[in-house]
């Protein structure tokens, strides 16, 4: 009876081991990580768990998406003018509604002082007497500061300066002078322009200086085209340089002056530049500035696009001129500031939203863009680091991934990528192996025969704005494209106008009716690799 209740103690000894030893056994692992795991465990649990797993999976997967956002609703808005009317300019200015009309930025003449950027334009409709002058203040290119009474109003007398056209400002000791172009009421007068000034102690008030004007030398032989002063204050001499557009013998010049600071004596020192591309009378809004080691002039061709000369001294001898974006980009002059060099102009509009053949309007909005010098003293425009850095909210895709191949024959192929907003950029890379064009695709009126195209053509070296499906050009620009390289590209766009970004290339686009509606890729003729696709709102 010992031995069995000694073996009996024995064994029960044994199974509380054994099921110790079970209970301590850790539970057994899943054969397979599950999709949604980390790859290494947190040094401490999480508070909160996910819910699932993300649909998409970037190369910056840290990136979070846009949730909550408070996107305007443009179902409603079936026509182009209705939303047109909706959008809340910012970046891209447009003056404020007067009553019923809408009034537009023309030619601007920008000024920097203290942190801020004058913008005086051009006033065109509203309440704005024969586009007087008007002024707008901003210190991020964001967000502006209208001013409702004109600096400097046409005559409504009539008179030299029945209709006033574009100036400058310049700042001589203690004294603010804007010099603006007098365009006479009537062909009654002897001279059809005149350079007039006003003068003031602040930069939002100005007051005429009568019976002071610039007429134009004898040796022009005309006295109608004689517009756009840019004034600099040279402080070492004392004197104010002066240039001016004019024509002589038909042909379209840039001429010099040198004034007294006083504005008591006048010196005309003959012609800086003569043009000689193209068959332009007129080479309006001239501007000349120094970047880097060189000295550019930039003027914007009658009816045509924004072009610069580049001299390795000041005011010429000018190189062969070359354009700078496209034909909806206008006007433009330089302003700089400790932040950057930047063109000012304005973006051309449709005479009728609904249009879907023309962008052809005198005036539009405002539109800036940062200039940079290449190595080879080139030219070229960027995007506003400013106005960029306001899309911080990051958009889900209207595809599965931001790698869209595009692989097209003769027809046209499209592949839903984007949303238009009211507001957004877009950036990614591409690189193609074919002839053929592609590029972005905007839904006009769900029709695609009048889908609008933002289009980059290989075989003719091009940038293009497109309507009804490639059939319409607006304007081009033009960009060198490789095949087989890696492209970078930016887009911004807020209401209908946009600008499109490639290596230093611009392109400024009018793109109305296509809010809410999807944004296409697109190809035909070419096999074309879209990457790191991104949107973002602000």
């Amino acid at each position: 009876m010992k031995k069995r209740a000694i073996l009996a103690a024995a064994l029960l000894c044994v199974l509380c081991l054994c099921l110790t030893a079970c209970q301590s056994k850790p539970a057994p692992q899943p054969t397979a990580a599950p999709t949604a795991a980390p790859t290494a465990a947190p040094t401490e649990a999480p508070t909160e768990a996910p819910t699932e797993a993300p649909t998409e999976a970037p190369a910056d997967a840290g990136e979070p998406f846009a949730e909550g956002t408070n996107d305007k609703d443009f179902s409603s808005l079936r026509t182009a003018g209705s939303q047109e009317a909706a959008y809340e300019y910012r970046a891209f200015f447009r003056p404020a509604m007067n009553g019923i009309k809408q009034p537009f930025v023309g030619d601007t003449m920008p000024y920097w002082e203290d942190g801020t950027y004058y913008i005086y334009y051009l006033k065109e409709g509203g309440d704005s007497y024969n586009h007087s002058i008007y002024l707008a203040t901003t210190t991020d290119f964001v967000n502006y500061t209208e001013y409702s009474d004109p600096v400097v109003e046409s005559s409504r007398s009539g008179g030299q300066d029945g209709w006033v056209g574009t100036g400058s400002v310049v700042k001589v000791k203690d004294t603010y002078y804007f010099f603006y172009t007098g365009h006479a009421s009537a062909d009654t007068y002897e001279y059809m322009e005149k350079v007039m000034v006003a003068k003031g102690t602040s930069l939002t008030s100005f007051e005429k200086v009568a019976d002071w004007a610039i007429t134009p030398d004898s040796s022009l032989g005309q006295k109608r085209d004689f517009r756009d002063p840019q004034a600099y204050y040279d402080e070492a001499t004392d004197t104010i340089i002066m240039t001016i557009t004019a024509s002589q013998g038909g042909i379209a010049r840039i001429l010099k002056y040198t004034l007294s600071s006083d504005l008591k004596n006048i010196t005309y020192d003959g012609v800086i530049f003569t043009n000689a591309v193209g068959n332009f009378w007129n080479l309006e809004c001239s501007d000349t500035f120094r970047l880097g080691d060189k000295y550019y002039l930039t003027y914007s061709a009658q009816d045509d696009t924004l072009w610069y000369a580049v001299s390795d001294a000041p005011y010429g001898p000018y190189g062969e001129a070359k354009r700078v974006d496209g034909k909806l980009f206008y006007a433009a002059k330089h302003v700089e500031s400790p932040e950057g060099a930047y063109m000012v102009g304005w973006a051309r509009r449709s005479e009728s939203p609904s249009s879907t053949s023309e962008v052809s309007g005198w005036a539009g909005n405002l539109a800036v863009q940062k200039i940079v010098s290449g190595e080879d003293g080139s030219l070229m425009l960027e995007p506003v680091d400013r106005i960029m850095a306001q899309y911080t909210q990051r958009r889900r895709l209207a595809a599965d991934s931001d790698t869209i191949p595009v692989q097209a024959g003769s027809r046209f192929k499209y592949i839903d990528a984007f949303t238009a907003y009211e507001s957004f950029m877009l950036k990614g890379t591409f690189t193609y192996t074919g002839s053929g064009c592609f590029g972005l695709a905007f839904d006009y009126s769900g029709q695609q025969g009048q889908y609008k195209l933002i289009t980059l053509d290989p075989s003719a070296q091009k940038m293009q704005l497109q309507f009804n499906e490639g059939s319409t050009l607006i304007t081009e620009t033009d960009v060198s494209l490789e095949k087989g390289k890696t492209y970078a590209f930016t887009y911004i766009q807020e209401g209908s106008v946009g600008i499109f970004y490639l290596d230093g290339a611009a392109l400024t686009v009018r793109v109305y009716g296509v809010s809410g509606k999807t944004i296409r890729l697109y190809a035909e003729n070419n096999s074309v690799t879209f990457a790191e696709l991104r949107e973002y709102t602000r």
